[in-house]
């Protein structure tokens, strides 16, 4: 069994048909996507309408939460951005995802932790610094829930990491964005330093689950030319470079 784990689109249309293109090439059996998949000042509804219309399972980010409960003058301008573009009919779609989802025995899926889905499951912030999680760590936010695969997104830092004997845990990476700022819980930055797109393909063995992360080129300049003329420069800058201004 071969499962495409893609993450954290956010509205990054371009991004999505290259990674899309990619995974057809290379064959799968299904295609999981792990959430954050419309915010941001680019292309939301489209990106909506993409994934409504495709076979692929989708989880809900917190980001589908924040856009669901936008407050007016409260709101993240990438959630407002969103909310602004979207019809009843992706709000509707939007409602229908959960956050954590078991697809089968051997597999556990979330965007964030199994506890929370704005909580990093393989990364730890130490002040300002995002550092990789230690076992105990996770093990704490894994809350008692365990599978010989567990997938994650939320911190678009493509990883894998062993727990114990058989569990692999690997979060693909973000599709559309490979940099941002966040002010949760404390100010803090995440770079990839590329402005490919990433994801993962995890193929179940008899030696257990093996896992291969990809990095696709697309036209990032596209995207970030929208993201300046929709006011986020530093989304423009984070498109071209995957770093933060």
């Amino acid at each position: 069994m071969r499962i495409a784990l893609v993450s954290d689109i956010h509205g990054n249309l371009a991004a999505l048909e290259a990674v899309a293109a990619d995974i057809r090439r290379r064959g799968v059996d299904q295609v999981i996507n792990l959430g954050d998949n419309l915010s941001g000042p680019l292309l939301p509804r489209e990106t909506a309408q993409w994934l409504m219309a495709s076979d692929w399972l989708s989880l809900a980010g917190n980001h589908e939460r924040q856009v669901l409960q936008r407050r007016p003058g409260r709101a993240g301008p990438s959630d407002e951005y969103a909310h602004s573009q979207l019809s009843e009919a992706e709000f509707a779609w939007m409602r229908s995802l959960t956050h954590t989802l078991r697809l089968a025995e051997d597999i556990l899926l979330c965007h964030g932790s199994p506890r929370s889905d704005h909580e990093y499951l393989l990364e730890t912030l130490d002040g300002s610094t995002v550092r990789a999680a230690t076992p105990a760590e996770i093990d704490e936010r894994l809350s008692g829930q365990y599978a010989p695969l567990i997938a994650c997104g939320h911190t678009h830092v493509p990883r894998q990491v062993r727990l114990g004997a058989g569990i692999r845990l690997v979060n693909p990476g973000s599709v559309g964005l490979q940099a941002y700022g966040d002010d949760h819980p404390v100010a803090h930055q995440v770079e990839n330093g590329t402005p490919d797109a990433s994801y993962a393909i995890a193929e179940r063995s008899e030696q257990g689950w093996q896992v291969a992360h990809h990095r696709v080129p697309y036209d990032h300049v596209s995207m970030a030319q929208l993201a300046e003329r929709n006011g986020r420069p530093e989304w423009a800058h984070a498109l071209r470079t995957g770093r933060m201004p």
